[in-house]
């Protein structure tokens, strides 16, 4: 999508309203004259090649002043670049712009977009990217090709779409639309800012496609976007064009297959990373480790793990995680044990793998021993996530009054998503009246997020108070809030399949529906009675039952039947996980 620069620099949002906090007062004049300057300035060079602790960096900016090289543009991009693997970039950029704003004629494109880089490659300063970017252009220093790829991802890393579309306007106007490194960090950029997914593919439509990087940023914006299915149909649309993917393709669509429950595309993306010879990075191996447990195949992800010759922090938490999620509790803890034993220390992620091994497991005394051991022993301080997972892991036991009184003795403020794990808890173990009161609370702090309704409703069908959950449904609607429809996925042939309860838009719903009824007859047959209770509707029982036959899970393991050979692994994935 091209924006002309005029409706760019018409946008509320200006970049020329950017203040520059970070400028001090002006620098003092240099006290030496300038006979020796191109020997000071290679004894500068030199200190700054080894300089590795910020009293050293202060001692080198002493130098400069005293050397009269404090305006020296090639000196000052090389201390830019020192301050910013130092993590002090704020102390360069005061050093290099203490004269503003009269800048000194030596100053290029080169020496800003050492600063614009250094702002934009840190995760709480991309601001100061665009302050930087600003700043050059208030100068009249063109932008060069080498400017927008980091001030581009800045605004990725900021999320501001708006802000965006600015410096799309920009990239027009001095020329460099078609320059594919700056069209690649367009669609990142676009990709990562919430509603740009759609102008992002109208950038990648626009641009030549015959190098992967184009490619892999369009699959990982879909993916991250949530839009798994579009990132697995441009995947083999890359394939079909004769692109060789690389590992960062390769990695993103894994995510996406583990997302969509495609195992058997995951298979063979393994088998294609083997064939082409793609290296098999650690992450590489993590990604296929994270398919296969969530795909359901949490013993081809083991033995990918034991042969692995390199394994990270991120690999052990990953198979951790995947053990977890499984219900393995206890293989999850010697695998924690296994981890400690080979000199990897936990980090806070990996402790919240472990505890939810336990909670999946009902492990309360295993879980509430590492709890306290990531603060007695490893001195991590827990994360709202940690606290979750304990609250999970009483409410899953049935302890609902330790939950709470948990949730009351937390040094932190504990968030939505604690307070619904309890209400599911609540409504689990029968502790109605509890569930009540914290939905109803949830509804008057959030009154935009759908779960809290549905929580409600559903607490209100398991108390038989239809009247109650009408009048939150009907709330629902008249606020424009919808329930999220539960959905079954399932992958044949490489293809996903995806039904919802009732489904009649497939081609084979008839066959379905009666393979339904043949397999509800045969359940009966076999003694099978269905537990109606958990169908939360004010219905008879007769209704209830058909109701179970025609959920979305159902429904998709007919459409195996119909279609695969007898003793072929059905593996079904919900889209609706957690609270």
């Amino acid at each position: 999508m091209r924006h002309s620069p005029t409706q760019l620099f018409k946008h509320n949002l200006s970049l020329t309203t950017f203040q520059h906090s970070l400028l001090p007062t002006p620098a003092p004049k240099p006290l030496l004259s300038n006979n020796n300057r191109r020997a000071s300035e290679q004894k500068c060079l030199s200190l700054l090649q080894t300089c590795d602790s910020l009293p050293k960096l202060s001692q080198i900016h002493a130098y400069l002043l005293k050397s009269g090289l404090h305006t020296n543009s090639f000196v000052l991009t090389k201390l830019s670049s020192t301050s910013s693997s130092l993590r002090s970039i704020d102390y360069a950029f005061s050093i290099t712009f203490s004269n503003n704003p009269l800048l000194p004629p030596s100053y290029d494109a080169f020496l800003f977009n050492t600063f614009i880089r250094g702002y934009a490659h840190s995760h709480n300063s991309q601001s100061k990217a665009i302050s930087s970017f600003s700043l050059m252009l208030e100068n009249n220093i063109p932008p060069n090709k080498f400017t927008f790829p980091f001030v581009l991802k800045a605004c990725a890393g900021l999320r501001d779409l708006n802000l965006g579309k600015q410096i799309h306007g920009f990239v027009s106007k001095f020329g460099f639309e078609s320059d594919p490194y700056v069209q690649n960090t367009l669609i990142h950029m676009y990709a990562s800012c919430g509603d740009g997914l759609e102008i992002a593919r109208k950038v990648f439509d626009e641009m030549p496609k015959t190098e992967p990087v184009c490619w892999s940023a369009m699959i990982g914006g879909y993916v991250r976007g949530g839009r798994c299915n579009e990132a697995v149909v441009l995947f083999r649309m890359m394939l079909g064009a004769g692109v060789r993917p690389d590992e960062i393709t390769v990695v993103s669509v894994l995510s996406a297959c583990a997302d969509l429950g495609a195992l058997e595309l995951g298979k063979w993306i393994g088998v294609y990373v083997e064939r082409e010879g793609i290296a098999k990075t650690e992450p590489l191996c993590n990604a296929l480790i994270d398919m296969y447990a969530k795909c359901g195949s949490i013993e081809d992800g083991a033995n990918l793990f034991r042969v692995m010759p390199e394994k990270s922090i991120v690999s052990w938490t990953t198979m951790i995680d995947g053990l977890a999620m499984h219900g393995h509790g206890g293989e999850a803890i010697a695998l924690f044990e296994e981890m400690k034993d080979a000199g990897v220390v936990p980090d806070d992620v990996a402790f919240v793998g472990v505890l939810s091994a336990c909670s999946h497991a009902g492990m309360v005394e295993e879980g509430c021993r590492y709890f306290n051991l990531m603060k007695s022993e490893f001195s991590i301080v827990p994360k709202i996530e940690h606290y979750g997972c304990m609250v999970d892991l009483f409410g899953r036991a049935g302890l609902v009054e330790r939950a709470l009184e948990f949730i009351r003795d937390m040094p932190v403020e504990p968030n939505p998503v604690i307070w619904r794990t309890l209400v599911c808890a609540c409504r689990v173990h029968g502790e109605i009246e509890l569930g009540e009161s914290i939905s109803k609370q949830l509804i008057g702090d959030e009154p935009m997020h759908e779960s809290n309704y549905v929580l409600l409703s559903n607490v209100y069908a398991s108390m038989q108070r239809w009247e109650k959950k009408s009048k939150i449904r009907n709330l629902m609607g008249e606020r424009g809030i919808r329930k999220v429809p539960g959905c079954s996925l399932i992958e044949l042939d490489s293809q996903i399949y995806e039904f919802v309860a009732g489904d009649k838009s497939h081609p084979q719903y008839k066959e379905i529906f009666d393979m339904v009824e043949e397999m509800g007859w045969e359940l009966r047959s076999a003694g099978y009675v269905p537990t109606t209770s958990e169908v939360l509707l004010d219905i008879d029982e007769e209704d209830k039952e058909d109701t179970l036959y025609r959920h979305s899970e159902k429904l998709a393991i007919a459409f195996a039947l119909l279609n695969t050979k007898p003793g072929t692994p059905i593996r079904i994935v919900k889209n609706l996980r957690g609270h």
